[in-house]
Parts: structure tokens; sequence; C-alpha cells
């Protein structure tokens, strides 16, 4: 015999039971969708041409990287950084060299990568 009876709902018991760790933390600095889609498609098309092979995502408390790696054994060979203590100064999000140094740093994430990101171009 079920302890729940028919007039209550089972997944609200369910939710209540979830622990703690499941939810993110509000004191965490995250990348979000847009930016996320824009730093992996950039890594999709690096791997695609054999240049990447391996990537890392850290959410820190002050700050989200996206580590880029050429084997997993390895150092990162770029950081991309979102610090939004540096929002109104330099500007939030930088590329880091493999030595830390700091490649590009700006407001929007499209100008920045464009550092990393080589497009076609006719020769």
């Amino acid at each position: 015999m079920s302890l729940i009876s028919e007039d209550t709902d089972p997944s609200g018991s369910r939710a209540a039971a979830r622990p703690a760790a499941a939810t993110p933390q509000p004191n965490r600095v995250t990348f979000n969708r847009l930016e996320l889609n824009r730093i992996l498609n950039l890594y999709g098309r690096m791997v695609a041409d054999g240049e990447w092979r391996d990537y890392a995502i850290d959410f820190l408390k002050d700050r989200a990287v996206f580590s880029v790696f050429r084997r997993a054994s390895e150092v990162p060979i770029y950081r991309i950084e979102k610090d939004p203590r540096l929002a109104r100064k330099q500007g939030m999000y930088s590329v880091i060299s493999a030595t830390g140094l700091i490649l590009r740093r700006g407001h929007e994430l499209e100008r920045v990568l464009l550092v990393i990101d080589r497009k076609l171009s006719l020769v």
C-alpha cells in the first residue's frame, strides 16, 4: 500500500527531495546561452579544421572560463574568460593565450573572438 493519497501530486514530493546541489548557485559567473552558442560554433569550426581537440568550462565565483586544448593532456592554448568585474573598465570578455598574454579584451564577445576566429579569405 502507498502512503500517498490519490489526491496528492507525486511529482511535488520528488521536487522537495532533490538535493540543493542540483540548482545553480547564484554567486557563480556563467556564460549565457547566446555566449555559449557563439563560442561552441567557433569551437566546432576549429575542430573540423583539426586545430582544436578538447575543451573545458569552469564557472568560478568571479569569472567563467572556456579553455581550448590542442590535446587533452596539455595546457589550454586559449582561454576565453568572462569577468563581470571588468564590465565598466576594459570589458568583461577576454581571450588569453597559453603564456598568459591577453590577446584581446572588450565589451562584446563577438569582437573579442575575432582574434582567434580566422575567416576564409580569397587568395
